[in-house]
């Protein structure tokens, strides 16, 4: 209810117990959302459910005070267990007193209470009489043909529930997928359907989208509204959403084609911000707030990074600043690359260049394959590979796309951006520009120069150059590129920096790249808190873009119910940063237009999350270990020599790939490991929006 539109309706799915008492529990046996395995030991009976021999706690074995010391358990395992034992089961009544906008009944195995001398029939009537029931649904026909002439139709809708489409439905022997096709039939019963959204975007054995199918249109025409479920933010979804769970119901209301009339989900925030905020926009629709999009290796949640596709992509998604990483091949050519160790995004593994891998431990600590041990026809006889850094989730990126595109001299790059309108800048990036001149002859700052001269850059203004390292050296090598700006990358967490190290980066900085630890701290992945980086590097004149943004729900804190858009918006709007760098810019560009930013009032599932909030909720018991503060940055940290003013020679190459003696890192900080929406017991039910 405090992340939701206005008429949200609660749902609830209404079990009996033994002594006729409604509660609210997603299956008939109570031992995958509750502790009563442990509380009620031994308890466990057996019985058929629909015609399947079921064993475990079923609540009509139980009374309702039998199930007082029982409490609710997250039975879906990808979600946390912090909150495990904390809640009561609730009763009907109890979630009726909530007092919410509308409550939604869901009956699922009436015929099971009626074996047991339970009537789910009575039950409902008799409660019809002090709660007020807006709709009643069930996968049983014969039960909503039962009370059809006893509610006031005007008051409850009945809705028929369609199951998986090869089920059957007792009472009338026929398929789901059968009585789909009769929606005559059905109407004589109910006045709408609640169905699995596959019935109307099937999804192939490749997870991407098929055509629609006519359902919704069908239903329609028969009179019958069209409620939709199987909603989740933390399941993985068709490729054809990038991981966003707002393009997928924007895909059900606002298709061009046809609008469902509700849907069914376990994270009410993010249906309500589609409908809302985002259903209806046009592609030139006016930005609502200002700050950066800017790509992670072009579009590379979708592509493989730094590819054409990646960059063309990213432009056609509304990114403002398109990125490109330089590397440099052996031939002195730099191009784009996410990594200077190809064997991160490309094929090289596979081919005869796989010979060629060193250990350079100032660059990786591992064997690799580097750029500048290849020519660039070398490099661009290679496939590109996908990145997908949460694979050991299952959560892959755009497999039919996965070794697509080819690689981008810096050269392209820039005649690519410069050909394009909507951009306003780009963002090139350097880094282990000593090691490249001292022990390679490659000036990479040199080389960027002077393609960047070449490429008409230096006399234009309308494309904003930006140079980003994590090295002051090398940003001190384009003080004299006054339409420049400067990027400084803190490659590591920090909570705060000292007065001496912010002065010293305002010496060769524009702005900052920071982590998203940096701007909120977490544990376990709950926010702690907040920091004062932001304001203080804003204070002292500089920009603040963060980094890294993803889509994957894997990658974000418990505290923005696993939707990438209330991500952004609590770092957008709570805070105040100048910029995303994202490998997801389509996500980023469409919340720029959010038309509930232009509103007098926010609503509240657009309101930033509040860090610390949601963690107040755990038991002490069980809270996350408390982690050690980030470190403050100091001026030694900042500090370097500047780069070689000379080429050297290059080193011969070491025999078998002997190890290269590093000669130390070029910044002194520790490497660190990345690791008030719910305040109501009204959070913890599963929710159905009513457009």
């Amino acid at each position: 209810m405090l992340t939701s539109l206005s008429d949200v309706v609660l749902w609830c799915d209404v079990q009996l117990t033994k002594d006729g008492v409604g509660i609210c529990a997603p299956y008939l046996t109570l031992d995958n959302s509750t502790n009563i395995s442990q509380v009620l030991k031994s308890k466990d009976k057996f019985y058929l459910v629909d015609g399947i021999p079921t064993r475990g706690w079923f609540t009509v074995d139980f009374t309702l005070s039998d199930l007082s010391l029982v409490s609710l358990f997250q039975g879906i395992y990808s979600r946390s267990e912090k909150f495990d034992g904390t809640f009561p089961i609730q009763t009907v009544q109890d979630m009726a007193s909530l007092k919410p906008p509308g409550i939604w009944l869901n009956i699922q195995h009436n015929a099971f209470y009626d074996q047991r001398n339970l009537s789910m029939r009575s039950y409902v009537l008799s409660l019809s009489r002090s709660v007020v029931i807006n709709h009643l649904s069930s996968p049983e026909a014969s039960f909503l043909g039962s009370v059809a002439n006893r509610l006031n139709l005007n008051i409850t809708k009945l809705v028929f529930r369609f199951l998986e489409p090869n089920l059957i439905e007792l009472s009338t022997n026929q398929t789901y997928d059968s009585l789909s096709k009769n929606f005559t039939f059905i109407k004589t019963f109910a006045s709408g359907i609640l169905i699995p959204k596959n019935y109307i975007w099937p999804i192939d054995a490749s997870g991407y989208l098929q055509p629609h199918t006519s359902i919704v249109s069908d239903a329609h025409e028969a009179g019958l509204e069209v409620f939709v479920s199987e909603f989740y933010n933390d399941v993985p979804l068709s490729y054809n959403y990038s991981y966003d769970p707002v393009a997928e119901y924007l895909n059900f209301v606002d298709n061009g084609d046809f609008s469902v009339d509700g849907v069914l989900s376990d994270f009410p925030i993010t249906p309500s911000a589609a409908i809302d905020c985002f259903s209806g926009l046009g592609k030139n629709a006016t930005p609502q707030v200002r700050f950066s999009v800017i790509s992670k290796n072009g579009a590379s949640g979708d592509y493989p990074g730094c590819t054409d596709l990646a960059y063309q992509n990213a432009i056609s998604y509304g990114a403002d600043v398109i990125d490109c990483p330089v590397q440099m091949s052996k031939d002195m050519i730099p191009f784009c690359l996410g990594s200077i160790n190809l064997l991160s995004s490309t094929s090289i593994a596979q081919s005869p260049y796989s010979n060629r891998s060193k250990t350079i431990p100032e660059i990786e600590a591992d064997r690799a394959i580097f750029t500048f041990s290849l020519t660039w026809s070398e490099i661009q006889s290679l496939t590109p590979t996908m990145s997908s850094p949460y694979s050991k989730f299952s959560l892959l990126r755009n497999p039919k796309f996965k070794n697509s595109g080819k690689f981008l001299t810096l050269s392209d790059f820039l005649a690519l951006a410069k050909n394009t309108s909507s951009l306003t800048g780009v963002l090139i990036s350097i880094e282990n520009a000593a090691y490249l001149i001292e022990k390679e002859g490659l000036n990479v700052t040199t080389a960027v120069l002077d393609v960047l001269s070449k490429a008409g850059y230096d006399n234009q203004t309308s494309m904003k150059v930006m140079i980003e390292s994590t090295n002051s050296s090398v940003l001190m090598k384009f003080k004299d590129k006054k339409k420049y700006e400067r990027v400084y990358k803190i490659e590591e967490d920090i909570r705060d920096a000292q007065d001496a190290a912010m002065k010293d980066i305002k010496g060769f900085a524009d702005s900052v790249v920071i982590s998203k630890a940096s701007v909120y701290p977490d544990s376990s992945s709950f926010l702690t808190g907040d920091t004062n980086f932001v304001p203080k590097l804003k204070l002292n004149g500089l920009s603040v873009y963060v980094e890294t943004f993803s889509n994957e729900f894997v990658s974000q804190a418990w505290d923005y119910f696993s939707d990438a858009t209330v991500e952004i918006n609590s770092f957008v709007l709570g805070a105040n940063i100048s910029g995303v760098i994202t490998e997801f810019p389509q996500t980023s560009a469409r919340y720029k237009k959010n038309r509930c930013l232009g509103d007098k009032e926010l609503p509240s599932y657009m309101s930033p999350a509040s860090p610390g909030s949601l963690m107040q909720l755990i038991q002490p018991a069980v809270m996350p270990p408390a982690e050690p503060p980030s470190p403050v940055l100091t001026e030694s940290d900042v500090a370097e020599a500047p780069l070689p003013s000379s080429l050297a020679t290059p080193p011969p190459t070491p025999v078998g790939g002997a190890a290269i003696v590093p000669p130390g890192t070029s910044n002194g900080l520790p490497k660190i490991g990345a690791g008030s929406f719910l305040t109501s017991l009204a959070m913890f039910f599963t929710i159905l929006l009513l457009l």
